[in-house]
């Protein structure tokens, strides 16, 4: 098992050819195999493609889809009484999550320090 020397991820092999490539699914980085009987010993060749950050774009009608859970807390905002509410860990693991609210009408995101 092989991984990535610039990312870390596993390196999965695929097919080029008449040669065995390990390939990078992250980054794209490959590695050249060569076959010795039953031990495959890999080769570095260049980079094929650069790395490229990921953007999430999520359209008009995924924004509307309302699949998190609801609590009754009062927005500062607009005042209403009902909004989303999800945790995550902002801090040390040592210490408690921090609670996110969002408000139903407003869409207005405040937090909580639990």
């Amino acid at each position: 098992m092989e991984f990535c020397e610039n990312c870390g991820k596993r390196l999965v092999q695929e097919k080029k050819g008449k040669d065995i490539v390990l390939v990078c699914q992250k980054c794209g980085i490959q590695k050249k195999m060569k076959g010795h009987g039953n031990v495959v010993v890999p080769s570095p060749i260049k980079e094929t493609k650069p790395f490229q950050e990921s953007i999430a774009v999520i359209g008009r009608k995924e924004q509307k889809l309302r699949t998190l859970p609801t609590v009754r807390i009062e927005c500062p905002k607009c005042g209403n009484n009902l909004a989303f509410v999800w945790q995550v860990q902002t801090r040390g693991s040592d210490e408690s999550s921090t609670q996110f609210f969002r408000c139903t009408k407003c869409n207005f995101t405040f937090r909580e320090y639990t």
